[in-house]
């Protein structure tokens, strides 16, 4: 049913007479439909039974039976076109109010598609503005002149009818509202468009948050994981400090209690001795024979046989010394340990920050070779011929990264093993790439050089000399954008730039220096941040 209905035109479920939907509609014999009241008074009224659209006369009134189809197929058309609650209903419907399909600005009356029709057919009608269906079509007359509201008044802000231009808004900036809807539609598109951009900038940042509490979740578990490997190493070196003053106190001990062992030996053979003597001496006491007593006293000369004197000699162990020097030595140990660890854990947070840095071919100076991967430069003996592009160093061999960072923290590390000359640090992206350059902050270079194979020395003002216990194999350079700060770093701290004001883009710089005759020809490589280290 709804099928069929859905071929059939609105018009075809209309009664001619009344000029609505069919209300019990029935078939009189020539086929024409009408409701059945509508057909009944039409025959009542002029006293013969003749079809009121193609005039047959019949000569007898027919039984009127409802066509149950016509009826089922008028009645599901009607719910489709019913005005229903927020619809504009058509002015014109009686009984059953349809649902407008436009509304006339000159009339100020909605239409439903059927008594649209003549604005479609009539010439004086077809000039009518009509607009989709709107409610409280009298809002849109002047009040004062009951005309339609066709311009905008830019001076009050408001909209005004024709006459009002010339009476109470005389002299005023007006638009059509064509005019007004196109330029306001414009606004509303682009303010749309505004917002969506605003949307999208707002869902990527919600992103960037999610991934920056991921990184952050990661960087606590490597934080966390370093710090307990940082105190379980200062543990272990403490327990090993202690066990060694336990050794060294119960060795102590021990050459204590060796010694007091021989102390004692030695005065009981002297206690023996002095026994021995004492027999002797009781002895010689006795005689009374005056000749015999003095022959045999010669015999005990002399009278104090050999012994130590044992008034200075000590087995007390200052054991309270040997733990003060025990637990210096500890102190020691233990703060170099601390000092060591402290810059391994300031070297696993910078690495945190790692980036992935590549060369920059378009601003090499043309003695520089190149990796095909760009990780690696050095420099060789031949210049080759390039194109002098602005962003090229002319003079001095050396080379950008291809990434550049206005913002945030950045770490990358460079191989400089077997090399005897080398420039390392970054550059601002305004930085003079012809000529001869002067490295110092204040020309936009913040970098570390080594010169003659052990002579290390940052480029700040003034240059500073650096002293480094042992030869980087690699070299680790670190920035913090917004706290100013550009960091260097092999094992442990070599030097920092502190308090630079970074206003522009900031690149990895490389300075392979010349190739020596040879001496200097190893590459720097840009190494992998190695995050576990």
């Amino acid at each position: 049913m709804a099928a069929a209905s859905s071929l059939l035109s609105e018009e075809q479920f209309l009664c001619c007479i009344c000029l609505d939907v069919f209300n019990h509609p029935v078939t009189i014999p020539c086929g024409h439909n009408f409701c059945r009241d509508c057909i009944a008074q039409e025959w009542d009224v002029n006293g013969k039974y003749q079809c009121p659209m193609c005039k047959e006369l019949l000569y007898r009134r027919p039984e009127l039976r409802v066509n149950t189809v016509l009826s089922e197929m008028a009645n599901h058309s009607v719910e489709q076109t019913r005005a229903k609650a927020g619809d504009v209903p058509c002015d014109v419907c009686t009984e059953l109010k349809l649902k407008a399909l436009k509304s006339c600005l000159m009339c100020l009356t909605s239409y439903c598609e059927t008594h649209l029709e003549l604005h479609h057919r009539l010439p004086g009608l077809n000039r009518h503005k009509l607009i989709d269906p709107v409610k409280s079509l009298e809002d849109r007359m002047c009040k004062r002149h009951d005309k339609p509201l066709e311009v905008f008044c830019k001076t009050d802000q408001m909209f005004v009818c024709r006459m009002c231009i010339g009476t109470n808004h005389k002299r005023h900036h007006f638009s059509p509202l064509k005019k007004e809807y196109e330029q306001k539609r414009a606004t509303l598109e682009r303010n749309e468009a505004k917002l969506q951009q605003m949307i999208g900038e707002r869902r990527l940042r919600i992103q960037q948050i999610k991934q920056s509490v991921e990184c952050s979740k990661e960087d606590t578990d490597r934080e966390t994981a370093g710090s307990v490997q940082v105190f379980t190493a200062l543990i272990r070196s403490a327990e090993r400090s202690l066990a060694q003053l336990i050794d060294m106190i119960e060795e102590k001990q021990k050459t204590t209690e060796k010694r007091a062992e021989g102390f004692i030996k030695e005065l009981e053979e002297e206690i023996s001795e002095l026994t021995k003597r004492s027999a002797e001496v009781e002895q010689l006491s006795r005689i009374e024979d005056h000749l015999k007593f003095l022959q045999s006293f010669p015999s005990l000369n002399p009278l104090n046989p050999p012994t130590k004197d044992w008034t200075e000699v000590r087995v007390h162990l200052s054991r309270q010394e040997s733990v003060m020097r025990a637990m210096a030595q500890l102190e020691d140990t233990l703060s170099k340990e601390m000092e060591k660890l402290r810059a391994d854990v300031k070297l696993r947070r910078v690495q945190l920050h790692g980036v992935d840095v590549t060369l920059d071919p378009d601003t090499a100076h043309p003695a520089l070779v190149l990796s095909e991967n760009k990780k690696r430069v050095s420099c060789g003996d031949v210049k080759k011929t390039l194109p002098d592009n602005p962003e090229r160093f002319s003079s001095s061999p050396c080379v950008l990264g291809n990434q550049g960072f206005s913002s945030g923290r950045f770490y990358y590390e460079v191989q400089v093993k077997e090399k005897n000359k080398w420039d390392l640090g970054v550059a601002r992206e305004s930085i003079i790439r012809k000529g001869h350059i002067a490295a110092s902050p204040t020309t936009g270079l913040w970098v570390i050089w080594l010169k003659n194979g052990n002579e290390y020395r940052a480029l700040d003002e003034p240059g500073v000399s650096l002293s480094l216990k042992s030869k980087p194999q690699k070299v680790g350079v670190f920035v913090d954008y917004e706290e100013g700060l550009v960091s260097f770093y092999d094992a442990a701290h070599i030097y920092s730039f502190t308090g630079c004001n970074f206003t522009e883009k900031l690149f990895p710089f490389f300075g392979p220096c010349t190739n020596d005759g040879g001496k200097n020809s190893a590459p720097l490589i840009i190494s992998p941040v190695n995050h576990a280290n």
